[in-house]
């Protein structure tokens, strides 16, 4: 059977950040993830994670300056030692958390003639990054990102993410494979799991519109749990969804997953 990690960045967002530990764990959670930790010190993070009896299994690395409408500055050619300072962050607080996967983001593609060098300066960022991260135990992640709710998101498909796996060289950095953004993209979601599994090193699901509870939309994810569970898949599915109508009331497909 899957095991189910919540975003506490996406759901439980009726309470303040801390107190969504707590309320993860009382809805029958044993592990959660989240995006950006760092408007709290990363003690308080930890002392609510513990608190709560959960594990951390995810984070993303700083990722710029979101109001400004950043989505990362990994591919950002200048930036290198912004990258590497908001790694030595995302270092901190994963080791805080105890958390072994770092989400690495790409940022936004100014225009398609600066492809090459962002492309060139996104591979030697995560060269450098995956490298960094193995020395703390640490796994290195990248995501494909739909265009449609990210428009000019630099890598958008499943074969873009392993073809920069291939690129970097290194084991420690593997694909975050979101099955929303997968589905928007390309589809064919059974056939793209049973190619690429061997090397994603997360899962994360939201139904298809809206995303919203798994239940709901064009994605029949019971059959994909399943295949997951006959492929050895023995990692966390993250839960990174927005709940139509409060958190809780809307775990009914948890239960039927369980």
């Amino acid at each position: 059977m899957p095991r189910f990690a919540a975003n506490l960045s996406t759901m439980y967002t009726e309470f303040p950040f801390l107190q969504r530990f707590e309320a993860a764990a009382q809805d029958g959670f044993e592990a959660v993830e989240c995006q950006f930790p760092y408007e709290q010190p990363a003690a308080e993070v930890a002392a609510a994670l513990r608190g709560a009896g959960l594990k951390q299994v995810l984070i993303n690395a700083p990722a710029g300056n979101a109001a400004a409408g950043e989505r990362g500055i990994a591919s950002l050619p200048g930036r290198e030692a912004e990258f590497d300072a908001g790694l030595d962050r995302a270092i901190e607080y994963a080791q805080a958390l105890d958390c072994p996967r770092v989400h690495l983001m790409a940022g936004l593609l100014a225009d398609e003639s600066n492809r090459a060098r962002q492309h060139a300066s996104y591979v030697a960022n995560l060269r450098r990054a995956a490298r960094r991260l193995e020395g703390h135990g640490i796994t290195a992640l990248i995501e494909p990102i739909n265009p449609r709710d990210v428009p000019g998101y630099l890598v958008n498909t499943q074969a873009q993410g392993h073809a920069v796996l291939d690129e970097v060289g290194e084991p420690n950095l593997k694909v975050q494979m979101d099955l929303y953004h997968c589905q928007v993209v390309e589809g064919d979601l059974a056939t793209k799991i049973r190619r690429y599994l061997p090397r994603v090193g997360h899962v994360q699901i939201a139904g298809l519109p809206g995303r919203h509870e798994p239940d709901v939309g064009e994605i029949n994810y019971p059959f994909l749990f399943a295949l997951l569970d006959e492929l050895g898949y023995d990692g966390w599915i993250g839960c990174e969804y927005l709940p139509r109508a409060g958190t809780s009331a809307g775990l009914g497909w948890l239960s039927r997953a369980k």
